[in-house]
């Protein structure tokens, strides 16, 4: 794809999404403590959780 359709497609969206949440802030921001409350468990759910390995500590491997 060109890179002026590229720069014109990212225009447009960013036109729509400013004409949209103009129109609409009242709502959107009335939503917003409701989609925090969504965000937190699937947060939780798809983080990957990859920062809490267990590993079992009870063999030492260190030598005295």
């Amino acid at each position: 794809m060109n890179r002026n359709w590229k720069m014109v497609g990212l225009s447009a969206l960013l036109v729509a999404a400013f004409v949209i949440l103009r129109e609409h802030l009242g709502h959107v921001l009335g939503a917003l403590p409701y989609l925090l409350l969504v965000a937190c468990p699937l947060l939780h759910l798809f983080h990957g959780h990859g920062g809490h390995a267990h590993h079992d500590h009870s063999t030492d491997d260190r030598k005295p």
